[in-house]
């Protein structure tokens, strides 16, 4: 039986894809099987490399497929395919986004330091004349896949302890219950963007891929703003949820 059926009006690359899911759901292709080579699948579908590329592509961004650089293209793991969805009507953690998911978290910390910032930071966390800051990075994982790059800047008066804690699990946690500080509200500006080099090695995606950049400031009891976050979200794993209310005339 042909894969390809040139008579067929639905487009070939469709049609391949069909096929590859349906190896996949009956497990000819089974879950980080390495699929044959790229020349090797055309030949079985009798199309152009081109035609094949374009049905591998579409299942790669589906989450059904990856390509590993220089090594081949393969069955996604199962339980690496999940989406995440960040509630904008709140604070929220990672683990938040996680929700009742089977998926094992990993936060990995990639700095912590103390550094003294610019002027638009300070005047973003109301320093006034002291411009030192403790500023974390932490890569949120799960399942062995990367997320979310976090880059945290905290007033220094208040948390230049924070650098002696053990960061790789839920800094809003360690900020209310070990430095008394409630965080009462936020507020948060969300773009959509290209991701630049450093990201998408983080992220083990292709270059120029999208996402969103999500800058959030965090208020205590007393409204003042007690972190800077700078977050970058890998746009084929992650999306945004809010709530809108009824539409009123005007």
């Amino acid at each position: 039986m042909n894969i390809v059926d040139t008579n067929n009006p639905i487009p070939k690359y469709l049609q391949i894809e069909d096929w590859l899911k349906q190896q996949i759901d009956l497990e000819i292709f089974k879950e980080g099987d390495r699929l044959p080579s790229e020349i090797e699948l055309a030949q079985m579908c009798d199309v152009s490399r081109a035609t094949l590329r374009q049905a591998v592509s579409s299942l790669v961004d589906s989450g059904i497929l990856i390509k590993r650089k220089g090594i081949g293209t393969y069955v996604q793991s199962a339980q690496t395919i999940v989406e995440l969805r960040h509630d904008v009507r709140k604070i929220t953690s990672f683990k938040d986004c996680i929700g009742g998911k089977k998926i094992k978290e990993k936060t990995i910390v990639l700095n912590k330091e103390i550094i003294t910032v610019d002027a638009a930071i300070r005047k973003t966390l109301a320093l006034g004349t002291k411009n030192k800051v403790v500023r974390i990075e932490r890569l949120r994982t799960g399942n062995g896949t990367a997320y979310v790059y976090e880059e945290s800047y905290l007033p220094y008066r208040l948390f230049k302890d924070i650098v002696n804690y053990d960061l790789s699990g839920s800094l809003y946690k360690i900020v209310t219950l070990d430095f008394g500080v409630q965080l009462k509200r936020s507020t948060q500006e969300i773009k959509a963007v290209i991701l630049d080099d450093r990201m998408v090695k983080f992220f083990d995606i292709p270059p120029q891929s999208p996402g969103f950049l999500m800058k959030n400031i965090t208020f205590d009891q007393f409204d003042t703003p007690v972190e800077l976050m700078i977050s970058y979200c890998r746009g084929d794993r992650y999306s945004l949820e809010l709530e809108l209310n009824e539409y009123q005339l005007s």
